[in-house]
Parts: C-alpha cells; structure tokens; sequence
C-alpha cells in the first residue's frame, strides 16, 4: 500500500510540475505584472476663449467652469482646469476628451461659449506649485510641424535649469505638434522674468505671455 501511496505521488507531483512549466511559458521569464490602467482613449487638449478686453471675469468664467463640470459626462469629456488673463479677454481650458467636437458639444451645451480654438495636446511632467505665487501662461508659436515633444522636454529642462535665477517656477508644459503652439505655466514675479529664463535657457522666446488666474 505505502509503495501504491508514493507512486501516485509522484505522478501527481509530475503533472504539477507539467503543468506549471506549460503555464510559465505563456509569458516570458522575468515577467512583472502590470499595474497600469488601460488607455480610455482620451487625448490631452486646451481650448481658446477669445474674447473682448476688459469684458470678461474671472467669477463669471468660474460659474461657466461650473456649468462644463455639470455637463461634461454627457459627452465623456473631463474639465481639469482654466485660467484668465481679465485685461485680454483670454480663456484657456485643459481637459481630456476623444476628440475636440466634444469638448466644443460640452461648452456649448453648458453656456454657449464656443472657443476660437482647440488644441490637441502632449505634457509635460507637472511640478509643484508654490502658494501665493502670480501664474503667467506664455505662448510660442513656431510653426505647423515644425517643433517635437521631444525638443520641448529638453528645452524644459534647461528653463528649470536657469528659472531660480529669476524667481520662475515653471509648473509645466503643452504641445501641439500639429499646429507647432506651445503652452508654458508658470509662477514668477512678473512676465519679464519669464521672458529672461526662456532667453538664457534656449533663445527660444515667446509670442506672449499672459498674466492669468488659474481655477479648477
């Protein structure tokens, strides 16, 4: 009986052993699972408000945010945040979306306020921001096709490099690929700061740079 016993053992034994090797092999060795979430199929995008000087608030744009957050499920956008140059009459809206028909669905549905323009996006890696401090967005038009994600992210790196020269905290940045428009948010003691770190860090200066309130 104790010889039967051992000899079901070890055959039981082998077609584990079978059995995991068969099962190991499905992926390679070394193999760490994985985290991360699938993509939901949403891309970055910014949207322009180009309104009148001088006629637009920051309240008032806060109580349209309101409205875009109360809407926005309905066409599977998500409003992350948005900031306001008053004296220019400037809007601009970060989200993510499918596409950007339904971010313009969203606003219009929400308060009416179609944006001039809509870009689709690549990040940066955000850094922190420093209560207290005046944001300031700046705007580089290089051309369409003419500037890569790639050549932004080392034209970033050298800003962080030269920014506490002049009391900037970049937070982060956007591209357009596309359009060759690119976004940088910043805190610093006003727009000729700004102006002076992009020019010692890479030349590369900016058509504008806007002094704006953030909301989210």
């Amino acid at each position: 009986m104790k010889q039967i016993v051992t000899k079901v053992q070890v055959l039981t034994l082998a077609m584990l052993t079978i059995g995991f090797v068969c099962k190991s092999q499905d992926k390679p060795l070394g193999t760490v699972p994985t985290t991360e979430k699938k993509s939901s199929g949403k891309s970055l995008f910014i949207d322009e408000h180009d309104l009148e000087p001088g006629k637009v608030k920051f309240e008032d744009v806060l109580a349209a945010h309101q409205k875009d957050l109360a809407t926005q499920g309905e066409y599977g956008v998500n409003f992350i945040k948005f900031w306001v140059d008053e004296q220019a009459g400037k809007v601009y809206c970060l989200s993510t979306a499918k596409n950007e028909q339904a971010i313009i669905k969203t606003h219009k549905k929400a308060h009416g306020l179609v944006p001039t323009t809509v870009y689709k996006m690549k990040a940066g890696v955000e850094s922190a921001e420093i209560d207290g401090e005046k944001f300031f967005l700046d705007v580089h038009n290089l051309g369409a096709g003419k500037v890569t994600a790639a050549a932004v992210a080392g034209a970033h790196q050298k800003d962080l490099a030269v920014q506490k020269k002049y009391g900037v905290n970049f937070i982060n940045y956007w591209v357009d690929e596309k359009a060759g428009t690119v976004f940088c948010l910043s805190q610093a003691p006003d727009a000729d700061a700004v102006i002076k770190t992009h020019k010692e860090a890479h030349g590369l200066l900016p058509a504008f740079v806007l002094p704006v309130q953030e909301g989210k």
